[in-house]
């Protein structure tokens, strides 16, 4: 474990916590990191000043269990982030943050805007389409050039597990009840 000036502080991660990405390696010289999002929209990386991390899965590990990263800035940098920390002072620090998961509480994301919803809330939602015929539940998110595709897992008739793909747009999405737990589609079960 490095000496005093190691950045993280050991941390309990929030109950609601999301994984939003990792870190890839260290960027610069002045203790700046680049930060792999996992999503194309990486609001919460810049709205939160709080970051959990945990190890990597795989590789050097030079930190055990939950940390805190106190962060003090996040800036898009092409189709990654690149963010500061106290503490992360020089290259050498910042290497040592090299495959950290990110994680964030879902309670320090910013409120979508009416009609949009982050990834995390519709993974789990029950798919049924407008004559109320279950379709599946949503398994993952696919990024398909403008738009989005809902993964569906579903038990097919002869009770093995399929998939069925759904665009997320409004031609074929009629209602997301975060509350309920559901999205109303129209979409038919042979498509």
């Amino acid at each position: 474990m490095p000496g005093a000036t190691w950045p993280l502080q050991a941390a309990e991660l929030p109950d609601d916590a999301v994984e939003v990405g990792r870190v890839q390696d260290a960027w610069g010289i002045k203790g700046w990191f680049k930060v792999q999002p996992y999503s194309a929209s990486p609001e919460a990386l810049f709205s939160s000043k709080r970051w959990f991390l945990l190890p990597p899965a795989r590789g050097a590990r030079h930190f055990d269990g939950p940390q805190r990263l106190p962060v003090r800035q996040v800036k898009a940098h092409g189709d990654a982030v690149v963010a500061s920390a106290q503490g992360v002072d020089d290259r050498d620090a910042a290497d040592l943050l090299k495959g950290a998961r990110i994680f964030i509480a879902r309670s320090s994301f910013p409120t979508p805007a009416e009609g949009e919803y982050y990834w995390v809330d519709l993974i789990g939602l029950a798919v049924f389409n407008r004559e109320g015929v279950p379709l599946g539940q949503v398994r993952e998110l696919l990024p398909a050039g403008p738009q989005t595709t809902l993964a569906l897992a579903f038990e097919g008739a002869d009770g093995k597990p399929q998939e069925r793909l759904i665009p997320f747009v409004s031609a074929y999405v009629d209602e997301v009840d975060l509350a309920a737990g559901r999205i109303t589609v129209d979409w038919q079960p042979d498509y």
